[in-house]
C-alpha cells in the first residue's frame, strides 16, 4: 500500500515545547490513523521533524526520556523526491543497441540511464544515438572500434555458439561478407577479421587459414567437424544464426554495445533534495527529454521530464507552537499546511485552502496536546507524558510566568504522573542543562531560543537566555553584548533584544542593539541605560515583551 508522509513540525531555533510538541502529535495522529485509517488506498505517516539545532535543554529532555531527536528538515518546498519520477532501472554499457532498442519499446521511453556495477550513472543511451547507430555508420570496422562482444553479437542474430569464448571481445578487424570466389575471399580476409559465411566448407577454411577471428555462418548451415577443430585449434569464435546474409549484413551493427555511442560527458543531471522550482528554471532551458536524478551518494535513482515537474505534488505539514512565517521552517510557502495548533498570537503566516487551527490562550502548546489526547481517547505513554510536561515545565518557568495557566499547572502535574517524574526535580535538571553555556559559541547562545517579529515597516528579533543565577547571566552578557551589532545586520533586522531572565528571581535584563532600540525602550519602560533595562517581574517574550514593544511601535505610528 501506498504511503502518504504528513511532517509535523515547530518553529526555528526550536526549544523544548517546538520539538516535544511535534513528536507528541505526530505520535497521536499516527494512533488515530491505526484506530482508523483514513484512506483505504494509501496509509498515512506522521513524522516529526525540527526546524533547528536542539538546544541543551531539549537534548537533555530527550535524553532523559530516551526518545530519539526528530530529523532536521532545513525546507519544506518540493523536492524532486516529492514527485512521482520514473524508476526505470539502470541498463549496463555492455548491452547490445538491439537489447536498448526492445527495451525502450517494452518500457515505452527514449532515454535510458546506463550505470556501473556500483549503480553510478555512466552515460545516457537515447533514440537519437541508436538513429545515428544506423544511419551514419559506414565504417566496417566499427564492430571491434565499439569492442562488441561475442554474446551480444550471438543474441543480436539468435545464434548458437559452436566454437570460441563468447565472453571474449572483437577488438580487431573488420566485417566481411563471404563472397563465392576463392581468390577474392583470400584477398579480402585478413587478420582478425570477422566473416559473414554460407555452407562451403573451402570458404570457411579458407577464413580461418586467413587467420579471422569469429566466423557466422547464416540459415543455420550445419559446420564441419574438420572445421570446429580448426577453429578451435585456432581459438577462432564460430556462431551459427538462422538469418541469411542479408539479413545479418543489416542486423550485426545492433550487436555493438551501447557505451560506445552513450553519452558519457557533461550530463544534465539532478539529485533527490534539489527543489522543483530551481529544476524547473533549469530545465526550462535544455531541450532534453529525460532525466537523471542521483541520491546524495551519486547513485542512479531515476528519470524525470517536464510532465512530472508539472505534476508535482506538494509537501503537506502541520505546524506546532507557531504561526508566523518568519519563524517557520524555510519555503514554508511552497507547501500545504493542513493544520495549526499554537498558544501564540496571530501571525503573518497564510494558507491557500482553509486549515484546522487550534490557538488557546494556554502557557505551552503541549498543553493543548495532551487536552487533544484526552478529547480522542488516546492513552499517554510514559515517554510522550514526560516530554509533554517537560515542555510545559520549559515553556512556564516551571509555573512561574505569567503564561502559565491552571490548566497548565494541572496538565503537567497528570503527565508528572504518567511519566513517574518529580515536577520540581526533573525541572531544575532542565534548566540546569539549558544554562550551561560554557561549551557554547556566543553565535549559539544568542540562536538557541530567537524569534523574529514584524510590525508595519519596522523587523526586530528577541532573542531569550534563561538561566538559575543573574551571576550566571551576568557572564553570558559580557559574552555576547559584543555580537548583538553584527548579528542584527547578519538578518536584516532593524532592532535586536536579548532577554536574559533569571528563573529564580523572575526578572529580566534585557539589552539590546539598533538605532532605533534604544529610543524604543525608553518609550516603553523609561529608565533605560546604554547597557540595557532591568525588567522585575517580566520572564515572558510572548506575553510580557512583545505586546509592550509592540505598543510602542504603533503609538509612533
Amino acid at each position: 500500500m501506498e504511503e502518504k508522509k504528513i511532517l509535523v513540525i515547530g518553529h526555528k531555533n526550536p526549544d523544548t515545547d517546538s520539538i516535544c510538541a511535534a513528536i507528541a502529535y505526530a505520535n497521536l495522529k499516527n494512533r488515530l490513523e491505526e484506530r482508523e485509517p483514513s484512506s483505504e488506498d494509501y496509509r498515512i505517516s506522521y513524522t516529526a521533524g525540527r526546524a533547528g539545532k536542539v538546544n541543551a535543554e531539549t537534548a537533555y529532555v530527550l535524553k532523559y526520556f530516551h526518545v530519539a531527536a526528530p530529523e532536521l528538515v532545513t525546507g519544506v518546498g518540493t523536492q524532486i523526491k516529492d514527485i512521482s519520477m520514473r524508476r526505470t532501472q539502470g541498463v549496463s554499457g555492455h548491452i547490445s543497441i538491439k537489447k536498448a532498442w526492445e527495451m525502450m519499446k517494452i518500457l515505452k521511453v527514449v532515454t535510458l540511464p546506463v550505470v556501473n556495477s556500483r549503480n553510478q550513472l555512466e552515460g545516457l543511451i537515447v533514440m537519437g544515438d541508436i538513429a545515428k547507430s544506423y544511419m551514419d555508420v559506414y565504417d566496417n570496422a566499427i564492430l571491434s572500434t565499439a569492442r562488441t562482444q561475442y554474446k551480444n553479437i550471438i543474441e543480436t542474430l539468435e545464434g548458437k555458439l559452436l566454437a570460441g569464448n563468447e565472453h571474449g571481445y572483437f577488438v580487431n578487424g573488420k566485417v566481411v561478407i563471404g563472397v563465392d570466389s576463392q581468390k577474392l575471399l583470400a584477398d579480402s580476409v585478413e587478420n582478425d577479421d570477422l566473416v559473414i559465411i554460407g555452407d562451403r566448407e573451402e570458404s570457411q577454411m579458407l577464413s580461418l587459414a586467413s587467420n579471422c577471428s569469429c566466423l557466422i555462418v547464416t540459415n543455420s548451415f550445419e559446420v564441419s567437424e574438420e572445421v570446429l577443430e580448426a577453429a578451435n585449434r585456432q581459438d577462432v569464435v564460430v556462431i551459427s544464426t538462422p538469418y541469411d546474409m542479408f539479413t545479418v549484413a543489416r542486423l550485426i551493427n545492433q550487436s555493438m554495445p551501447i557505451k560506445y555511442f552513450m553519452t558519457k560527458t557533461d550530463i544534465i543531471h539532478f539529485h533527490l533534495d534539489d527543489y522543483v522550482d530551481e529544476v524547473s528554471e533549469a530545465v526550462a532551458r535544455i531541450r532534453h527529454r529525460d532525466f537523471p536524478v542521483l541520491d546524495e551518494h551519486q547513485h542512479y535513482v531515476g528519470m524525470f521530464s517536464r510532465r512530472h515537474l508539472l505534476s508535482a505534488q506538494k509537501k503537506q505539514v502541520i505546524l506546532v507552537d507557531h504561526n508566523e512565517k518568519s519563524q517557520a521552517v524555510d519555503n514554508i510557502e511552497e507547501a500545504e499546511i493542513l493544520e495549526i495548533i499554537d498558544h501564540h498570537r496571530l501571525g503573518s503566516l497564510e494558507t491557500i485552502s482553509p486549515v484546522y487551527f487550534r490557538n488557546q490562550p494556554l502557557g505551552c502548546t503541549s498543553t493543548i496536546i495532551y487536552q487533544m489526547y484526552q478529547e480522542k481517547g488516546i492513552p499517554v505513554t510514559a515517554e510522550i507524558a514526560g516530554l509533554m510536561c517537560a515542555a510545559i515545565l520549559s515553556d512556564t518557568l516551571m509555573f512561574r510566568s505569567p503564561t502559565c495557566t491552571e490548566m497548565d499547572k494541572n496538565a503537567a502535574m497528570e503527565l508528572a504522573k504518567i511519566a513517574g517524574v518529580e515536577v520540581e526535580e526533573l525541572a531544575e535538571k532542565m534548566f540546569e542543562a539549558g544554562s550551561n553555556f560554557d561549551s557554547k559559541t556566543e553565535e549559539e547562545i544568542l540562536n538557541q531560543d530567537f524569534k523574529t517579529f514584524h510590525s508595519e515597516k519596522v523587523s526586530f528579533g528577541v532573542a531569550q537566555v534563561s538561566a538559575m543565577s543573574r551571576q550566571e547571566l551576568d557572564k553570558v552578557q559580557k559574552r555576547i553584548a559584543p555580537k548583538l551589532k553584527a548579528m542584527t545586520a547578519e538578518k536584516k533586522l532593524d532592532m535586536v533584544f536579548v532577554m536574559l531572565t533569571d528563573i529564580l528571581n523572575e526578572s529580566t535584563y534585557l539589552i539590546y542593539q539598533g538605532d532605533e532600540a534604544e529610543a524604543l525602550l525608553k518609550e516603553t519602560y523609561r529608565e533605560v541605560t546604554e547597557d540595557g533595562v532591568l525588567l522585575k517581574g517580566v520572564v515572558s517574550r510572548k506575553k510580557q515583551l512583545i505586546p509592550a514593544l509592540m505598543n510602542a511601535l504603533a503609538e509612533r505610528a
